[in-house]
């Protein structure tokens, strides 16, 4: 058994099933899927929009006339945790809070700047106040700027897999003294414009129902006094991988699930609850060959709130601490979340749910 990894002390939501983590708690309790809306771009992808979200609304008027959907929901998200009452107890020593995000920024920024610089009558005649959004550290930047995070910002690109990678690159911050407190998770939003990339980038309709959203994590470093303290569930074990072949995926994600296990000193029988990021495909075949035909309990989040993308895998992991609250069992034994990405990109995560205080 290796060193204890950090540990989740709090958590927020902004997802389809509304504004903060009573919501998403309830929405995974009920077990009904949020309502789907097309937003007017059918015949496009259509999803499941976080309702009645305004950022001038939320967020106030100072600073949000030219902010972006995802920033908005990002800020709104982070702002729960570090501006919040679970944000009085004392950091961990060491840096002041930073943030670590998973996200690839926002596609329908990026696409409209563009557009006004081909249509406008010179292409340097475009709004200079909306060029931030086309970075995609925009919302990182934005989220330490208004909650005054003077830490370490950073923003990890890797689609579904975003939140677990965010996550790990936490953990190494932390491990190397770089960081004390970290506020940890993923942002997406949904648009016309990603709503296009989806229908056109797979030939047609298949299916899918785009989710939006923002998932945060406050995390400190094991043996702190905080994470002592206040406590959800310790980060165990996190492993990658990644494969051009579709075909290859399930394997290469059994991998990555052994390896966790022999990180952790664990056996599969030790995992009590699995949250992955889809309900069929290649992470299904990879736990079938994990588990044989004792697998554990599953915990649905893409189901209920659509795909998330960059914030699909921090979902699934606020998926497992809602069920631990509810299930004594699960507390004290591992839980699994596993993501897979269009693009082959692939990871998993063990945590341990803490018994509740």
């Amino acid at each position: 058994m290796t060193d204890m990894g950090p540990v989740i002390t709090a958590w927020s939501a902004i997802s389809p099933f509304g504004l903060g983590a009573d919501a998403f708690r309830a929405g995974l309790r009920g077990g009904v899927p949020a309502p789907v809306s097309s937003a007017g771009h059918a015949p496009y992808a259509p999803g499941r929009l976080v309702p009645d979200f305004d950022a001038r609304t939320v967020l106030g008027k100072k600073g949000t006339r030219s902010m972006d959907r995802v920033t908005a929901l990002s800020v709104a998200a982070v702002g729960e945790l570090a501006g919040g009452p679970e944000a009085s107890g004392t950091p961990a020593e060491g840096p002041g809070p930073g943030l670590v995000l998973g996200t690839t920024g926002s596609v329908q920024s990026t696409m409209d700047f563009t557009r006004s610089s081909l249509e406008g009558e010179r292409p340097f005649y475009v709004d200079p106040a909306r060029f931030p959004n086309t970075v995609m550290n925009c919302a990182a930047g934005q989220c330490a700027i208004r909650h005054g995070l003077k830490g370490p910002n950073a923003t990890i690109a890797g689609g579904r897999a975003a939140g677990l990678l965010a996550l790990n690159y936490a953990r190494r911050l932390q491990a190397g003294g770089r960081a004390g407190t970290l506020f940890c998770g993923g942002a997406e939003e949904y648009s016309e414009a990603r709503a296009r990339l989806h229908h056109h980038g797979r030939g047609g309709p298949d299916g899918t129902v785009l989710g939006e959203g923002a998932a945060v994590l406050r995390l400190e470093p094991a043996g702190s006094a905080a994470a002592e303290r206040d406590g959800l569930a310790e980060v165990v074990a996190l492993e990658f991988g990644v494969s051009e072949d579709a075909g290859e995926i399930p394997a290469a994600l059994l991998r990555c699930l052994r390896r966790a296990l022999e990180r952790a000193g664990a056996r599969p029988a030790d995992i009590a609850l699995v949250a992955p990021g889809a309900a069929d495909g290649p992470e299904q075949a990879a736990l079938r060959d994990l588990f044989g035909h004792r697998p554990p309990a599953q915990a649905d989040c893409t189901g209920l709130i659509g795909d998330a993308a960059a914030a699909a895998a921090s979902f699934q992991v606020l998926a497992v601490l809602v069920r631990a609250e509810e299930d004594p069992a699960a507390a004290g034994r591992l839980a699994l979340v596993t993501a897979v990405d269009h693009d082959g990109t692939l990871g998993c995560a063990l945590l341990r749910p803490y018994p509740a205080r």
